[in-house]
């Protein structure tokens, strides 16, 4: 069989969009939106992808000629949907530590108009540690700092010469905190008020909502689908169709950003462009992130890979129903009937038959997943209350269950699931905490991370009880197992 190189060429465009990081979610969102743009003659650019880490290989990108396949399976309007798209709009793919030079140069190209990034929940972080002359800065807010002061210097200040920036890392304001992150390394680095004033001034930060299930590449079905495809695809990339983009900025950016248009024949796919994302934030990280990050550690090690077998589990689907109806749905600031219209949606969406959504990958950084996704529900269940929500203080024990090893690889932990092992990948200072901690007993174990405030932004032990609910039921799932755990935190 051909491979899709030999079967595709690439229009080679102008490079417009920098994107730093390579991986499924941004493929088969970002690129795939600039893809239908380009064909439809709305935007006229390619995408130039920067590996933000050390980690990991470029070489079936260039093997592919940046070509790669985004292939959409599941239902809409109750019918089932089924597309293949061959994304040709991947112009250049750069590892920013052996290519660096190459990295820079893209800050001197009069066409780059747009940065987006997804670095996950913990890469927008500003650490005074990080440094000016490393080739690239260690943390992504580090790195763009640099490559903007690079354009800054490339065209003398030139106001027309900002960017918009469009980060997609699940936090709130993330636009907000990106540009804070970036004025702090101005500052640190003494870069200087032109500078400073340029970024302020001529480029856009911009805090945005994405919404697409991406389970990535499908072993399982690879095969099939490059049969059904008629060429071989190492980067296959499979997702739901649904797909919501929330752009929030002061200036309209819409017309020199119209995925809007490029998506408005298509159901169930929407770019948004707004001056207020809250509430639809809030609706979606609560309850579709929310769902996913206080159910599938426990679901995971109650023996289900994926999440659709959670959602077939009787025991696992009424935990996170009860999660959502029960515990979340009375936090939002929507019309309950609208808070469970959009749940009972996206459990369809969970049930999705052709998307394989594997825990594993949904695991990464589930520490900060938990500061991000639940606590604010927990907090605001707490004060409306005056007690612990049971499941999510349960979701929490699942968590620790989950990430307690001592058995350390260079990148991560190695936990246990029976006879079989897994990957617990996280930030070095989790993996650190856990491989010291774990083995302490339940309610030692449970204060100490509680109370990390680096964690959770807070002390967790503040909230009365919290610390001897999560030890009852952290022994519970280890002296009973994760199945059995869960029908007894089910019951009344």
């Amino acid at each position: 069989m051909k491979k899709i190189n030999e079967v595709h060429k690439r229009t080679k465009r102008p490079i417009t969009v920098v994107q730093f990081g390579q991986g499924n979610f941004l493929r088969a969102f970002v690129d795939y939106m600039i893809d239908i743009a380009n064909e439809k003659k709305l935007f006229n650019g390619d995408v130039a992808i920067i590996k933000s880490t050390n980690l990991g290989s470029l070489e079936c990108f260039h093997q592919q000629n940046n070509l790669y396949t985004v292939c959409l399976r599941g239902k809409l309007n109750g019918k089932t949907y089924v597309e293949n798209r061959i994304i040709s709009c991947i112009g250049k793919v750069i590892n920013g530590y052996k290519e660096y030079e190459n990295f820079m140069a893209l800050a001197h190209l009069d066409s780059v108009r747009f940065v987006v990034s997804n670095t996950t929940e913990a890469g927008i972080v500003y650490n005074p540690s990080d440094k000016l002359e490393l080739t690239p800065p260690n943390t992504y807010p580090g790195k763009l700092t640099k490559f903007l002061y690079e354009r800054f210097q490339a065209f003398g200040g030139a106001p027309d010469k900002g960017l918009i920036i469009l980060p997609v890392e699940l936090i709130e304001n993330n636009g907000g905190k990106l540009q804070e992150c970036v004025n702090g390394f101005i500052e640190l680095w003494g870069l200087g008020d032109s500078f400073q004033n340029w970024v302020n001034e001529s480029c856009v930060f911009c805090s945005t909502l994405v919404d697409r299930i991406v389970s990535g590449y499908p072993r399982d079905t690879a095969a099939e689908i490059c049969k059904e495809i008629g060429y071989e695809d190492e980067l296959l990339d499979n997702a739901e169709p649904f797909a919501l983009w929330v752009i929030e900025s002061e200036k309209d950016i819409s017309s020199l950003f119209p995925m809007d248009k490029a998506l408005e024949d298509r159901v169930g796919m929407d770019v948004i462009f707004t001056h207020n994302l809250h509430p639809y934030r809030e609706r979606k990280v609560r309850i579709l992130n929310g769902a996913h990050t206080s159910t599938v550690l426990a679901g995971y090690l109650a023996g289900k890979n994926i999440v659709r077998d959670c959602m077939k589990d009787p025991d696992i689907r009424a935990l996170m129903e009860d999660i959502i109806y029960k515990e979340v749905v009375p936090t939002l600031k929507l019309p309950v009937e609208q808070a469970e219209a959009f749940a009972a949606s996206v459990f369809e969406r969970f049930e999705n038959p052709f998307v394989d959504h594997a825990i594993l990958s949904i695991s990464l950084n589930s520490v900060s997943k938990w500061k991000s996704r639940i606590l604010p529900t927990f907090r605001d269940s707490y004060h409306a209350t005056g007690q612990c929500p049971k499941l999510l203080t349960f979701s929490f024990a699942a968590l620790m269950a989950f990430y307690s090893s001592d058995e350390k690889r260079k990148d991560c932990l190695i936990g246990h699931r029976g006879e079989e092992t897994y990957e617990i990948h996280d930030d070095p200072d989790v993996l650190d905490f856990f491989a010291a901690n774990c083995k302490k007993p339940s309610l030692a174990f449970v204060t100490a991370f509680a109370r990390t405030a680096s964690f959770w932004g807070e002390d967790l032990t503040q909230y009365e009880h919290f610390t001897d609910m999560v030890a009852e039921d952290l022994d519970y799932i280890r002296n009973n197992g994760m199945m059995t755990a869960i029908r007894n935190v089910l019951k009344d």
